[in-house]
């Protein structure tokens, strides 16, 4: 059976490549807007099972993940523009927020996800720390306009929960998801 990651993110490969040597990865076409009233973890369970159902055969298992960031309940998704990344990072400065990120496994018999939750306090961010970060290329295609694997771990005061999982793919609950459903791992 082949593994099939569904994801065109760079971060979402790497973490994968840890724990299995060979998998294809296809990218999904699916609508990623929030429903009115839905919660976030439903949010990206939802997501996450889409990207993974996408293009399910009998002869794969398709992986899919989905993470965002909550802030006061409120969703916060990738910033479409340098106001937009502004005013994210402005409201997560020196604030503690919630990353949820949900991974699916789906096969011709089924789905199964897990949730990843992690809280992730920013240091107090000055107006032109803010700034001389939006001129990099990390925030402008991840959830709350940050990489935390990249410049941008230098604003990370506190993590609780899973580094991996807000870079974009839990490893612990992928591995379980892969081990249970006899994906071959690279350490068992």
């Amino acid at each position: 059976m082949t593994l099939v990651l569904a994801s065109s993110s760079p971060r979402r490969r790497d973490l994968l490549s840890i724990l299995v040597a060979h998998f294809d990865i296809r990218s999904p076409e699916i609508d990623e807007t929030p429903h009115h009233g839905e919660l976030p973890p439903d949010y990206v369970r939802r997501i996450a099972t889409l990207k993974a159902s996408e293009h399910v055969s009998s002869e794969s298992a398709n992986l899919g993940a989905d993470t965002t960031v909550v802030l006061e309940g409120q969703i916060i998704g990738k910033p479409s523009d340098m106001d937009e990344a502004r005013w994210i990072l402005g409201r997560l400065s020196g604030r503690t927020h919630t990353v949820y990120t949900a991974v699916a496994l789906a096969k011709s018999t089924g789905v199964d996800n897990l949730l990843s939750t992690t809280k992730v306090t920013l240091t107090q961010l000055s107006q032109s720390a803010i700034d001389t970060y939006l001129l990099t290329d990390e925030p402008w295609d991840k959830a709350g306009a940050y990489g935390i694997q990249g410049y941008a771990g230098a604003f990370v005061e506190r993590i609780e929960g899973s580094y991996s999982g807000v870079v974009g793919l839990p490893l612990s609950e992928t591995r379980v998801l892969l081990n249970d459903s006899g994906i071959e791992l690279k350490h068992g």
